[in-house]
């Protein structure tokens, strides 16, 4: 088995990719049975999460890392939701405390660093060509900065283009293509 330190990082937002903003659903499909769950925490949208995303995700093989403003809350209330264990969380400094180019996400700086030059994904629904242009520039490993349509969130095609860049890139670490991507 390939240890944490070896997989590429696959920083996860939740809002937008995990829980879409286009979602009309109000109730959450169980994993395993297919029954529905009621939800209990009075957050409507929590009703728009997946539980299939959890597996999907898991079986990419990478490190999955929280990079969303819901902090350690993803663990108590979307992880177990989705099927995903208690993953890290990624701190956020002050947004304001550095100057950044015009145009460069908040996110990006904390998520270059955090990586340490490991191979990693970030997968978000605000990613934009500033971003890209700057991990490219800053980041000596490679990178695959995802965005996701928020309105629908994660879908097939986007599992498709994870898998396809973690073959690409570190094609003996990709589990094969079967079903569950």
């Amino acid at each position: 088995m390939t240890s944490a330190a070896e997989r590429p990082i696959l920083f996860l937002d939740v809002d937008g990719p995990l829980i879409p903003f286009g979602s009309s659903s109000s109730r959450l499909q169980g994993p395993a049975s297919g029954s529905e769950v009621s939800l209990d925490e009075g957050n409507p949208l929590l009703g728009r999460l997946d539980a299939g995303l959890g597996p999907r995700l898991m079986a990419l093989g990478c490190h999955l890392v929280w990079a969303s403003t819901w902090m350690e809350e993803a663990n108590e209330v979307v992880a177990p939701r989705i099927g995903l264990p208690k993953l890290p969380v990624v701190e956020w400094p002050d947004a304001c405390a550095e100057g950044s180019p015009r145009g460069l996400h908040w996110k990006t700086r904390r998520l270059v660093e955090w990586a340490n030059g490991r191979p990693f994904i970030w997968v978000d629904d605000e990613i934009s060509g500033m971003d890209r242009f700057w991990v490219a520039a800053q980041h000596p490993g490679p990178s695959l900065l995802h965005r996701v349509d928020p309105a629908k969130g994660l879908v097939d095609a986007d599992f498709c283009a994870l898998a396809g860049w973690l073959r690409a890139v570190i094609p003996s670490r990709v589990p094969g293509t079967g079903s569950s991507l």
